[in-house]
């Protein structure tokens, strides 16, 4: 005890904490609510300082059938990956997720087209099918986005969804809509904690508060520049507890997404006979990945594999304990 004691630091600051969803009391119709960040001390060192709320765990839901998902990805899913409510309803009832991550990648020009209304009309659905807080992420294309997302943000006005996402280069109509709707907005940037820092500053001098803010320093996979995002993250929140309030901003990181598009999740067993089942070999790096971003300080995991996702929430509630 004498040690823990001695180790201990004296921060002079903490992570915001975001509440995201609203239930009835609220104003929403959210049957639970996702409170994150808090955290004054470093991640589940509880000598160090407090940790009120334990990292999130979010399942990914595209509004269209993944054609660029390996075999077992998708046989893991089954039949839902054809109706965004069943996996969403899914996604919660079956797997525990606590948030649901929404990704609108048929509204890419390339990858369908489909209009603001109809994206709004899936988040609607969407909303319906599952109680828990929601994620509404865009298809990256900042034109298409800019038109998608504002509509997207008023259909689920009220809810407190979290919405990404915005760049230095791409922020005010975005900035606007969840302002005017209520919603929380993830600020995106490169594994550079001075552009994370700037994408801040931008979007808070148009007037949005800083205690409905999420960043996403973009992450690398185990194997891909896990190590960098790892020490970028942990500046960041070095700096946050250093009293640095434009950096005292929880954290959210696409686990899956950048897991499942390395080459040893996405190879056969025939491409990498020597590599390990591909059943298993996926799920262990989206696994490896989601681990050590936690550690980093992540606030938020948005996980692909279902197994990976109920494994990493037993690694969570072990170290919460």
């Amino acid at each position: 005890m004498t040690l823990l004691a001695d180790a201990r630091e004296k921060w002079s600051g903490a992570v915001n904490t975001v509440t995201l969803g609203a239930d009835r009391a609220a104003g929403g119709t959210r049957t639970s609510v996702v409170s994150v960040g808090g955290g004054g001390g470093l991640p589940f060192a509880a000598f160090d300082g407090p940790m009120p709320h334990r990292t999130a765990v979010a399942l990914e839901v595209w509004d269209c059938v993944p054609t660029d998902w390996p075999a077992p990805l998708l046989a893991a899913w089954g039949d839902v990956v054809s109706d965004p409510a069943a996996w969403a309803k899914a996604c919660v009832e079956k797997h525990g997720a606590d948030l649901i991550c929404l990704r609108l990648m048929s509204t890419h020009p390339d990858l369908g087209n489909t209009s603001p209304a109809g994206a709004a009309e899936t988040v609607r659905a969407v909303l319906k099918a599952a109680g828990v807080p929601l994620i509404i992420w865009g298809c990256d294309q900042p034109e298409k986005d800019n038109q998608v997302l504002p509509v997207c943000s008023q259909a689920a006005r009220g809810e407190r969804c979290l919405l990404g996402s915005v760049t230095e280069d791409n922020y005010k109509t975005l900035v606007a809509s969840c302002i005017a709707d209520g919603h929380c907005l993830v600020g995106l940037s490169p594994i550079d904690i001075n552009i994370a820092k700037q994408v801040n500053v931008l979007v808070t001098e148009m007037g949005f508060p800083l205690d409905r803010l999420v960043m996403y320093q973009t992450t690398g996979a185990l194997g891909y520049g896990l190590e960098y995002t790892f020490s970028i993250q942990e500046r960041g929140r070095l700096a946050a507890l250093g009293g640095d309030r434009l950096m005292a901003v929880p954290v959210i990181c696409m686990v899956g997404a950048e897991a499942w598009r390395t080459k040893e999740a996405r190879a056969t067993n025939e491409e990498l006979p020597g590599w390990g089942d591909e059943q298993q070999r996926g799920v262990y790096w989206e696994l490896a990945t989601a681990a050590a971003l936690l550690q980093a300080g992540s606030d938020i995991l948005v996980m692909r594999h279902p197994a990976a996702a109920a494994a990493i929430q037993t690694t969570i509630r072990r170290l919460m304990a």
